[in-house]
Formats: C-alpha cells, structure tokens, sequence
C-alpha cells in the first residue's frame, strides 16, 4: 500500500454510520483514538472495513454482531501485548472488544506507536 493512498474520509464515515448506535460511539472512540496518537496516518477503507497506514500499514477496526475488533495488521503485536491484552479476546491479528468493554486508551495508543516504529524499522 503507498504511503500517497488519499485519505478516505468520507468512506470510514460512511462505514461507521451504518452501525447500531452503541458501535458507532465505539469505533468513533478508536478513530479518534487512532487520529489522535498518529496525526498522519492516511485513514481508508481496506477489506471493506477503516484502516489506517504510517510507513506501513498500523491497524484497521470493524464491526461484527456481538463484538467490534481492532487489527494491528501484525501477528507480532499481539503476541508482544499478550499481558496488557488478557482480558481481551483475540487471535493472531485481532483484539475484539465491544462497546461495553472498550480497550483502554492507553493500551491502544501504545499499540499504534509500537506498529509506528516498527514500519520505521522495516524500512530501514
């Protein structure tokens, strides 16, 4: 994916939109979240869901019937917050949460910039 993908902003608006109440407030909190912490990350729509690239690809979120998901694009980074993620379901590329049960910011903000630095370090 190129770093000059253009934003999309329109399309991850429209995703969201189109969820129940509770997981629109949900996944508006981790876009914030998202924008917040890395400013200049591109925001699109890939796999049919939000996601987001910094020098590389840094996670993407979705939602499903009976919970939402954040996907840090890296099987890595679940293993490596495997601690700070055990009250969270999750596989080798997703975190699942829900609206009742958000992550904590922090622990996604750390997520973000651990992905950040790690597509810095790739293209070294």
């Amino acid at each position: 994916m190129a770093a000059t993908k253009p934003n999309d902003t329109e399309g991850v608006n429209q995703y969201i939109a189109n969820l129940p109440i509770e997981q629109q407030i949900a996944l508006e909190r981790v876009r914030q979240i998202i924008k917040n912490t890395v400013p200049e990350a591109v925001e699109f729509i890939s796999y049919k869901m939000p996601a987001y690239h910094c020098h590389g690809m840094i996670g993407g979120f979705a939602a499903f019937k009976n919970h939402c998901s954040f996907f840090p694009w890296n099987a890595q980074t679940i293993i490596d917050f495997a601690t700070e993620l055990k009250d969270f379901k999750t596989s080798a590329g997703t975190i699942q949460f829900t609206p009742e049960k958000p992550l904590p910011k922090e622990l996604l903000q750390k997520i973000l910039r651990y992905r950040v630095a790690g597509n810095l370090e790739k293209k070294k």
